[in-house]
């Protein structure tokens, strides 16, 4: 999934952008527009490093500028980087490993800092495995189809049904318009399975307004 093997590779201290509604997930891939001078700060710094930003969501309470931010976040490496004619940069975050924040830094740099403890999440840095036993396909699919109905959403089910499951799951995850705290539930599902049992109870409580469609295969 990365060049890092271990969680000890990665760095302790880590610039962190809050961005509600905006889930990163390791293996994913998350494109940004960035335009604030202090976020364009943060890019330029890391792009003469690491080129590593810790995404995190916030919760309720702070200042505006300074809001709370959630236990977990997801550490991604800038993997595409363009300049705008307006001086916005267009970057594509690729998702490495997830993190506990530690203390934050006190620091004269305009965007902030925590140390990052990815020990417990060391599992992101290895090869998926996409056999998760009794996971319900089927039911998982019957739930995406009615979602997508009732949102009048479409995706290339050819596509889906060939991807392979951590792939399909970290996409839909992300791309999906979930409120701000259903993504965090999916960020800190403890394994594969636990986030496919996520997704396929959000999709479904979504979907209790309606009657429902005949699944569509997904074997």
């Amino acid at each position: 999934m990365s060049s890092y093997r271990r969680a000890s590779d990665l760095p302790q201290v880590i610039p962190v952008f809050p961005l509600d509604g905006a889930l990163l997930l390791p293996g994913g891939d998350l494109p940004l527009r960035i335009f604030e001078p202090r976020y364009l700060n943060m890019v330029d710094d890391v792009m003469a490093g690491d080129r590593m930003i810790g995404m995190v969501q916030t919760r309720a309470g702070g200042e505006r500028e300074r809001p709370n931010l959630c236990a977990v976040g997801c550490a991604g490496r800038i993997t595409s980087f363009n300049e705008t004619s307006d001086g916005a940069y267009l970057i594509t975050l690729t998702g490495v490993c997830r993190f506990a924040l530690g203390d934050e830094l006190s620091s004269r740099l305009p965007y902030r800092q925590v140390r990052a403890d990815f020990s417990a999440f060391a599992a992101d840095l290895e090869d998926a495995d996409d056999d998760i036993g009794a996971f319900d396909r089927k039911r998982f699919a019957r739930a995406l189809k009615t979602y997508l109905n009732r949102r009048e959403l479409d995706i290339d089910w050819e596509t889906a049904e060939s991807a392979p499951l951590e792939s399909l799951v970290t996409s839909l995850s992300m791309g999906l318009p979930f409120a701000t705290v259903e993504k965090q539930a999916l960020l800190e599902a403890p394994s594969l399975e636990a986030r496919c049992e996520a997704l396929t109870t959000l999709l479904e409580i979504d979907a209790l307004e309606d009657g429902g469609d005949e699944p569509h295969s997904m074997q």
